[in-house]
Parts: C-alpha cells; sequence; structure tokens
C-alpha cells in the first residue's frame, strides 16, 4: 500500500474559478430571482401610469372648459386662440360634450384623420395592459383619439394628440423602474449572499478543505476534521464526517499493517515449508520403530505434516492466505471429526470429553482438506477456552453433531460446555484480529472458518444454547446426495 503524497494544494483545489463558484451562482440565482419578481410587478405598473398619463391629460380638458364659459352669447375662439389652446394643451383636438350637446372648442387646421381610439370608460385591465405594450413597443407616429368622463362625470371630454409624447414620458417609467429593480436586486443579492456564505458556503468551503487534505494523506490522524459544534445539519455532517475520517484512518493503518504482517508471514511461510519438509521426512523413518506408542501417533503426525505443508504450499502460490475453490469429495464426516479430534491430542490429565455425535453412514459432498482446518480450529478454540477452567467438578465437553433435515441440507453443530464468548466477540466474530474469543488471540481462526463455509455456498452463526459455553452452527445447502436420518 503506497502512501499518498501531501503535495496537493488545497486552497486551489477548493478554490474553483469565479464563474463555477457556489457564491457567484447564488448571486446570479437572487438578482435573476428578483429580476423576475419585478418584472411581475411591472407589467401592471406599466398600465397603471399609462392609464394616469391619459387620465391626467383628459383633465386638461377642464381647463378648455373654463375658456368655453368666457365665450358667452355664442363667442366663439379666435383662430389664434385655439391655436394658443392647442398648443397649451399639446393636443390636436379638444371637444366637449355635454348632456343633450357636443361642443368644438379648438381643432389643428392639418387634423386629417386618427390612428388609435381610447374610451377610458370601456378599457378593461387587459386591454390597458396590451394597449401599454403596444405604446412602448410601437416606433411609428400615431395620433390617439382620447374620450373619457371629466368634472363632476357629467360632461365627456375628447382630445386628440400625439402619441410620441406618452411613449417617451412610458420609456422613462420603465428606464426608472428598471435601474430601481436593479439596484434593489443587487442589493437583496448581496445581503442573501453575505448570509448565505456566512452560515452556509463558508462551512461548505471548510469541509471541502478538509476532505481535500485528509485525501491526500488518510492515515494522518491530524488531518481528521474537527467538528466545530454546530447544532444544524452541517454541524451533524462535521461529526458524521470527522467520524467517518477516523474510521477509515484507522481501517487504512491496520490494513497496511495487514500488508506487512502478510509479506512477514509470506517469508516465515518460505522456509517453514522447509522445516515442515524436513519434519516429513524424519516422520517417515518413525513409522519403521516398533514401539507401539510410536505407531500410534506416527499415522496422526504425517497427516498433519502433510496438510501443514500443503497449507504452506497453498500461501506461496497464492501470495496471501486466501482459500482455493473447494475440491468436492464424498467424505465419511465421522471419521473427518474423528481426525480432528485426534490432532488436538487432547491428554487424560486435560479432562476434556470428545464427543463425535456424527452418524457414521453420513456422506457430505465437501473438501475435506478445507473442512478438516475449519473444525480444527473450532475444536481448537473449544479446547483453549476449556484449559482455562479451573476446579474437578466443572464438565469439560466438546461435541459435534450432525443434523439433516432434508432436501441434501447439512448442518453441523459445534458445542462447548466453556464460559461462552463475551460481548466484544460476539460484536466482531468471524473479522480477523477483532473477533477473537479468548485474550491474546488474533480472531484468525474463525474467520478462516468463516471462509471456508462461505466458499462452499453454506453460513455459520453463533446458535443459542441451553448450557453454558459457545454452540455454532453450520449450514451446507446441497452437501448430502440424498436424505440422511439425523444422528
Amino acid at each position: 500500500m503506497t502512501r499518498a503524497t501531501n503535495e496537493a494544494k488545497p486552497r486551489e483545489d477548493t478554490r474553483p474559478r469565479f464563474a463555477r463558484r457556489l457564491s457567484t451562482r447564488l448571486f446570479a440565482l437572487t438578482v435573476v430571482a428578483v429580476m423576475g419578481a419585478e418584472v411581475l410587478v411591472f407589467v401592471p405598473s406599466i398600465a397603471r401610469f399609462r392609464l394616469d398619463w391619459l387620465q391626467s391629460k383628459l383633465e386638461t380638458v377642464s381647463v378648455a372648459t373654463l375658456m368655453a364659459d368666457f365665450a358667452e352669447g355664442g363667442l366663439l375662439l379666435s383662430p389664434d386662440q385655439e391655436s394658443e389652446l392647442l398648443h397649451a394643451l399639446d393636443a390636436r383636438l379638444i371637444a366637449i360634450r355635454r348632456p343633450g350637446s357636443t361642443e368644438l372648442l379648438a381643432r389643428a387646421p392639418d387634423l386629417v384623420s386618427v390612428d388609435e381610439q381610447v374610451d377610458l370608460t370601456k378599457e378593461s385591465r387587459i386591454d390597458s395592459v396590451l394597449a401599454a405594450f403596444d405604446t412602448l413597443l410601437s416606433h411609428r407616429p400615431r395620433t390617439i383619439r382620447l374620450v373619457g368622463a371629466i368634472g363632476d362625470g357629467t360632461m365627456t371630454g375628447e382630445i386628440v394628440f400625439d402619441e410620441a409624447p406618452l411613449r417617451r414620458a412610458m420609456l422613462v417609467n420603465s428606464r426608472n423602474i428598471l435601474l430601481l429593480s436593479l439596484g434593489i436586486a443587487s442589493f437583496t443579492g448581496l445581503l442573501v449572499f453575505g448570509a448565505i456564505s456566512l452560515f452556509l458556503l463558508r462551512p461548505i468551503r471548510s469541509l471541502t478543505r478538509a476532505l481535500v487534505r485528509f485525501g491526500a494523506d488518510p492515515e494522518d490522524p491530524s488531518l481528521i476534521l474537527r467538528p466545530s459544534g454546530r447544532s444544524d445539519e452541517l454541524g451533524i455532517a462535521e461529526r458524521e464526517l470527522a467520524g467517518m475520517q477516523g474510521v477509515l484512518a484507522d481501517t487504512l493503518r491496520q490494513q497496511r499493517r495487514l500488508a506487512d504482517l502478510g509479506l512477514a508471514v509470506s517469508k516465515i511461510n518460505h522456509d517453514l515449508r522447509n522445516i515442515l519438509a524436513s519434519a516429513q521426512l524424519i516422520s517417515d523413518r518413525l513409522a519403521d520403530v516398533p514401539d507401539a506408542q510410536v505407531q500410534r501417533f506416527t499415522p496422526v503426525l504425517i497427516r498433519s505434516l502433510d496438510r501443514a505443508l500443503h497449507y504452506t504450499q497453498s500461501v506461496l502460490a497464492y501470495g496471501r492466505a486466501a482459500e482455493s475453490r473447494p475440491v468436492r469429495r464424498l467424505t465419511l464426516l465421522h471419521r473427518l471429526v474423528e481426525d480432528v479430534f485426534e490432532t488436538q491430542l487432547v491428554t487424560p490429565e486435560q479432562r476434556i470429553e470428545l464427543v463425535n455425535g456424527v452418524d457414521p453412514k453420513i456422506e457430505a459432498d465437501l473438501d475435506p482438506e478445507q473442512f478438516f482446518r475449519a473444525l480444527s480450529n473450532l475444536v481448537r478454540n473449544a479446547v483453549q477456552a476449556l484449559e482455562g477452567e479451573s476446579g474437578d467438578a466443572i464438565v469439560r465437553r466438546i461435541a459435534i453433531f450432525a443434523e439433516a433435515p432434508g432436501d441434501g441440507l447439512l448442518r453441523l453443530v459445534i458445542e462447548d460446555t466453556g464460559p461462552g464468548l463475551g460481548p466484544a466477540a460476539r460484536d466482531h466474530l468471524f473479522q480477523a484480529f477483532r473477533g477473537s474469543t479468548r485474550a491474546g488471540g488474533t480472531g484468525l481462526g474463525l474467520a478462516i472458518v468463516a471462509e471456508i463455509v462461505k466458499a462452499h455456498g453454506g453460513q455459520i452463526r453463533l446458535g443459542a444454547s441451553t448450557t453454558p459455553g459457545a454452540r455454532f452452527e453450520i449450514q451446507l445447502p446441497g452437501a448430502l446426495p440424498a436424505p440422511s436420518g439425523n444422528s
């Protein structure tokens, strides 16, 4: 496992280009949102401005009625007076309608026709909005004839004028609204940006820098994020990230130690194979010794050395302690359990009872070498647990049973009367270096058992025992060629 270098520049990695920063996008989004709201306000606003302008234009006709009141006895305005009146009101025609009569006050000589007619008494709100945008978007000069109530509402005023002054006033008003909207949007965007940058973006940037620094050297505990103590969602994220970084750092350090351990084991394993080969040659010669005890234990010793030599060769071949695919053969399970018990070399002084409860007729389809190692690990753990028990009245028993519920399923039960497993061992059962069942153990034995059972397509679990001690249950689907009776 190679160690990551710490040559990265976290500030450059965590500070993207200005256009790609969250803060820039947030500011732009805020401005766009405020401008969109201002557009919604602008539509009725410009329509109201047009109506107010037209209404004020129409009210100027009331001024002209005063001049009409001076024209007593049918006295009409002179052409010069009409011209001055039209110029003062910026109009082309002025007329007043009274109940029962219509009075023309002034008219420009060059007025021939009008382009648009506007009757404020009949115009709806939608018509007003459409007419406002029609005026804004029109580029040709037009003449407008405007009709509406004036005074106390008993008279109707009529005025004809050029549309250009109205359009200029609406453009100026639109520009003012646009500038005001931009100012409001910018100010609001800055406020929102400042608040979110302080309470959101800055902590996120800190998290990003911490991730980049930790990624450069994840085994350095000093690079683990220190939570700020916030109580909101970001505070939870900081605490969870710090915890995850701690677990990851511990895991990486453990993996490094395992890699170093694997290299050391491979070197030791190479020399151990040569030693086992020499021991195998010597054990072969022991078979010629006529002593009865030697003749009894020599076959067991030879088989154990053969298995050890085969396993060390497998470790060297694969470069790691991994299980190869099982080579399944029909195996007498009862005899396999007997071999396991014989290799434990339990002495009478230990007073440990080994019970082989497997039916001698059961033939299981499995890899005998791998399952020999699996059962040996379980039995060895049980023997070590019972050796720590003192007292002549204590029952020391290790039993292995086989059950065949049907459909080719084989269930093996390995139980003992030892002290059982503690909470720490239960929480990390079958995990190497964490699931040890005794003080000073490595937990490799149970991890190997779990790997072998899994390679056979089975499962192993810690079963519930009615008596003190540990009870392991192994289930192997399809291990029985035909249903067999229980032991």
